[in-house]
């Protein structure tokens, strides 16, 4: 049995509002809003790299959950904007905290990558104990290559969340998962390390509007629940229309869903463990979902102790 047992984030100091943006993509400060449901997002310096974000958001979720680092059996790092091709982050991440011998994985699984942790560290903490789940993303160094595209580069942001997952105890008990992935839409968003950025929007938003509530739905029958008697949802924040997409699918109020992608845009496989630590987990059952390049996406419920 695994429980989430903590969560924790970081984003960077510098906020970049729409109005900063402006200029850059050629379109008005409202448009970017009514587009994107973003405000603002974080931007990291120049001389932050992805490990570092993800050092910041694992120490906040150990001190939240009072667990010393050498405590942790497994770290499992999600990422897609890492700065070279190997190693990943995942092994600076462990130095980060002081550790030279705990297993450290990548998983370069953008925007879903951290809902894949989760999953994946719910079933492997009883042979580990104690696994932290951390997904760290550096868009910014993506999204300002030249030339910057106006579509993309509005949409992304800076930041890392954690999740510790433990065999004995925590807040909020992992009931089921459920992961899936399909290739043949992996052209329709990718990274390049030569060309950087790809992404064909309409496509990205058609699947995501149709598989995510399908995997909720799914999940939740297999379990006995119905998206009406669950207490919160907590989606990877890729864009407010598309929450309320999946929420009218679902037949849910809106309100059940947790969404933040006003204050920090969409940081990618960050996104989900950041809404996370700032979310109310008093309404039970949660659902987690998410969706990302690849395709990868899936859903897991989890409820309180």
């Amino acid at each position: 049995m695994a429980f989430l047992r903590a969560f924790g984030s970081y984003v960077p100091p510098r906020v970049v509002t729409n109005e900063d943006l402006a200029a850059l993509a050629g379109k008005p400060a409202e448009w970017i809003r009514n587009a994107s449901g973003i405000d603002e997002r974080r931007w990291a310096s120049d001389e932050v790299t992805v490990a570092d974000l993800g050092v910041a958001a694992a120490s906040d979720c150990l001190r939240r959950a009072g667990l010393a680092a050498s405590e942790l059996g497994l770290i499992l790092v999600a990422s897609g904007s890492g700065e070279r091709r190997f190693p990943g982050p995942a092994s600076a991440v462990a130095l980060g905290l002081g550790l030279d011998a705990t297993p450290a994985v990548d998983l370069p699984i953008a925007s879903a990558g951290s809902l894949y942790g989760m999953a994946l560290g719910a079933r492997l903490a009883e042979d580990y104990g104690n696994v932290l789940v951390v997904a760290a993303e550096k868009m910014s160094a993506v999204v300002k290559r030249t030339p910057f595209d106006p579509n993309t580069g509005i949409l992304f942001g800076d930041g890392a969340g954690a999740c510790l997952i433990s065999a004995g105890e925590g807040a909020l008990r992992v009931v089921d998962s459920l992961l899936l992935s399909d290739g043949s839409g992996a052209a329709s968003l990718r990274l390049d390390w030569e060309t950087g950025l790809s992404m064909e929007g309409m496509a990205v938003i058609m699947n995501a509007a149709r598989r995510v509530p399908a995997a909720i739905a799914a999940l939740l029958a297999r379990n006995g629940r119905t998206p009406g008697e669950t207490g919160l949802f907590v989606m990877h924040q890729a864009n407010l229309n598309l929450i309320l997409r999946v929420a009218k699918t679902l037949g849910v109020s809106p309100d059940r869903f947790f969404n933040n992608i006003a204050r920090y845009g969409n940081t990618s496989s960050a996104s989900l463990l950041i809404a996370a630590a700032e979310a109310d987990f008093s309404a039970s059952p949660v659902c987690f979902a998410a969706f990302g390049a690849g395709w990868h996406w899936g859903a897991l419920l989890a409820e309180r102790v």
